[in-house]
């Protein structure tokens, strides 16, 4: 299996980038692509002494770059080139840490959507009580309708099914309250269609600050709702590991204390760190695309290469554009 690495996107590109490939083909039956320039990648490689593919791309697609003008623009850009080498087949997925939008659109414009998808959603797992659960849209689709929540809940369901290994995923959306009449029209009518879908597991809905109860294996919602959800609760978490620090500097007996209970404290860290999860999935688009945070260190890279690796041995596109075929067919074209 032949992973397409953009080795210039994010903030610690190309060297945790690369780094993290030769991790992954240390750890993994799997072979590397690298994508960008090649006078940066080169000294990196150089210093591994490993011997690694590369394809030379000019540009670089920034964070603040619009995402569709970059890509019409810059096509010589290590996205754009990453996405073209996957739709010639040169490779079985696409890994990137860089601009969110620019693979979106470019994901659009080269690889297009699969047969069925009205829209393409991007799905996280976050850790929950019980395990990760995966969120989708958490960013590609601000404005949505009705069909388009219950296909992230379709796609979702395949991905738990598949990769998390859950038997009968259950699905639910998210809500300002669990019973069925809350919400706005897009969630009522949403959860209507969901729960008359036979191959769903459809639990209802689900409020935000249930979520880390871990009820549910996928929880639908429009991206705009999503986004925020993700960047409060990352900034939430930074907030409250940043006042335990401040406060146990104050006193020399909470500075004892904090060392004894440490082993615990980084257990705690380790279990809701981002890099363990392996980035986020596009999901619906033609293709296997995975973006990984934009702060991504070597080991995120490394385990964003080990979920592409599994989304592609374990043929979810082609089970998803199935699974939406059959129920489009169904609900006639939902």
């Amino acid at each position: 299996m032949k992973i397409i690495l953009d080795a210039m996107g994010g903030d610690n590109a190309p060297r945790e980038i690369v780094m993290g490939a030769i991790e992954a083909i240390n750890t993994l039956d799997v072979e590397i692509l690298l994508v960008g320039q090649k006078e940066k990648i080169m000294p990196y490689l150089a210093s591994t002494g490993r011997k690694i593919d590369l394809v030379d791309a000019r540009e670089v697609i920034s964070n603040e770059e619009a995402p569709v003008a970059a890509v019409r623009e810059k096509k010589d850009s290590s996205i754009v080139k990453c996405l073209e080498l996957l739709k010639k087949g040169e490779g079985s997925a696409v890994v990137s840490a860089g601009n969110t939008g620019a693979l979106m659109a470019g994901g659009l414009f080269i690889m297009g959507r699969m047969k069925g998808v009205d829209r393409p959603a991007i799905g996280t797992l976050l850790p929950t009580k019980k395990g990760p659960v995966m969120l989708l849209d958490v960013g590609a689709n601000s404005d949505v309708k009705p069909k388009n929540l219950v296909q992230f809940g379709l796609m979702g369901n395949i991905y738990a099914k598949e990769i998390l290994k859950k038997s009968n995923p259950k699905v639910g959306l998210l809500n300002i309250g669990v019973e069925e009449a809350k919400g706005n029209s897009l969630v009522k009518s949403a959860y209507a269609t969901l729960k008359g879908i036979n191959d769903i597991n459809f639990i209802g809905n689900v409020e935000a600050r249930d979520f880390f109860d871990g009820e549910a294996d996928v929880v639908v919602c429009d991206g705009f709702t999503g986004n925020i959800f993700i960047k409060t609760v990352e900034g939430l978490g930074s907030f409250i590991f940043d006042q335990m620090k401040k406060q146990i500097k104050k006193k020399l007996l909470y500075i004892l204390c904090a060392r004894a209970i440490a082993p615990a404290v980084k257990a705690a860290k380790a279990n809701i760190d981002y890099s363990e999860y392996g980035g986020a999935m596009f999901l619906g688009l033609d293709g296997v695309l995975i973006k990984c945070h934009g702060s991504s260190d070597r080991k995120a890279i490394a385990n964003g290469i080990k979920v592409a690796n599994n989304f592609a041995h374990a043929n979810i596109s082609d089970k998803l554009k199935q699974c939406i075929e059959t129920v489009s067919g169904e609900e006639n074209s939902i």
